[in-house]
């Protein structure tokens, strides 16, 4: 029998480049989990105890908020961008607004 181990895309994340496109990945989905789970990913990548000291926050804290099923506040996800040099932004998506 083949033995197979789960997939890590954390082991093939390298650059902010890499980091920038899976986070916008996960946001152009508005999936929550998924969106958590990839903040989580890229902070495996970047190194969890890198990513503690630079942000102030405990592992814990980080681990359990960056998984999928995850609920970072966001102030939580604004600290770990920066420190992965992502920048978070917001794209119209061209809805009509309701005129007042």
């Amino acid at each position: 029998m083949m033995k197979t181990k789960p997939f890590d895309a954390a082991k093939y994340l390298e650059s902010a480049e890499d980091f920038a496109d899976l986070v916008n990945d996960a946001l152009a989905t508005g999936h929550p989990g998924y969106i958590s789970a990839a903040l989580g990913t890229v902070a495996r990548a970047y190194g969890m105890s890198k990513l503690a000291q630079e942000t102030g926050l405990n592992r814990a804290t980080l681990y359990a908020a960056l998984k999928e099923g995850g609920n970072p506040t966001l102030d939580t996800v604004v600290k770990v961008t920066s420190a992965f040099g992502v920048t978070l932004g917001a794209t119209p998506q061209n809805k009509v607004l309701a005129e007042a």
